[in-house]
């Protein structure tokens, strides 16, 4: 469990680090722009790859001894795969110009909060309950953070209509993927004839 902890700890901390815009711009004036976004990315990675084996451990670990929290019905389980395609489609809009990405104005965050909320239906377990809790509530600070700083959003409502039919065949395409196949490759629970 420390592992998980400290791994949300230092994902989270540095990715709260550009809500205050001062000390953004001064440690990016001392290191340098890029300087700056590498250290970001390289703490930002090594706190991502510590929440995902500190995640597994604990489920390895506790194993059955996981205390189960709430014990979801299993119709929680289909509006968490409901809720999953708009998630993927708006990750995908995260990185391409588009009227999805200017509609939604922060993607990324609307799609952890979707993905975070669907796990937290779907999972009653306590590491469950700590990972995508942590999630929820640091997408909802960082929106809410994001609004009184006055970002108005990544912008795109100039994109052509093709980038909107791309993110939405790329998320459907990558939510396809990860229903049949990623999600028992990369998570190590199949989701699909679980």
């Amino acid at each position: 469990m420390i592992l998980l902890i400290a791994g949300l700890a230092i994902f989270f901390a540095i990715h709260l680090l550009p809500t205050n815009r001062m000390l953004r711009a001064g440690l990016a004036g001392r290191f340098g722009e890029a300087a700056y976004k590498g250290i970001f990315s390289v703490i930002a990675l090594a706190g991502f790859v510590m929440i995902v084996l500190g995640f597994a451990k604990m489920q390895a670990m506790l194993g059955s001894k996981n205390p189960i929290l709430w014990d979801p019905p299993t119709w929680t389980r289909h509006v968490a795969f409901t809720l999953m395609l708009p998630a993927m489609i708006l990750l995908v809009a995260a990185f391409i110009p588009s009227r999805i990405r200017a509609a939604a104005k922060h993607p990324m965050l609307v799609a952890i909060k979707i993905w975070a909320l669907a796990h937290l239906l779907a999972n009653g377990d306590a590491a469950s309950m700590i990972l995508f809790g942590s999630f929820l509530a640091y997408a909802v600070y960082d929106r809410i953070s994001l609004k009184r700083r006055g970002d108005t959003g990544w912008g795109g409502a100039d994109a052509p209509i093709i980038n909107d039919v791309l993110v939405v065949v790329i998320g459907l395409a990558l939510y396809a993927f990860m229903l049949f196949w990623g999600h028992g490759l990369l998570i190590g629970v199949p989701l699909v004839g679980a």
